[in-house]
């Protein structure tokens, strides 16, 4: 993940891709989550199940699967 936070140039990639999402940017939330290795995509899921608001998990979650 910190590759691509890097090549993105953002601080922290789960907080750009939860920012995607929340500007309406699905397609793109889509190709950044498949951008990811395995382990990054944990570690996004572990986000989104901590730290995102309730009624947004399910959106997400049906967005990148």
């Amino acid at each position: 993940m910190e590759q691509q936070a890097r090549y993105y140039e953002v601080p922290d990639m789960e907080i750009y891709m939860y920012e995607t999402y929340l500007n309406g940017n699905f397609s793109d939330l889509k190709r950044l989550y498949k951008e990811l290795n395995r382990e990054g995509r944990r570690q996004f899921i572990g986000y989104v199940l901590t730290e995102v608001h309730n009624e947004d998990i399910k959106g997400i979650l049906e967005t990148i699967l």
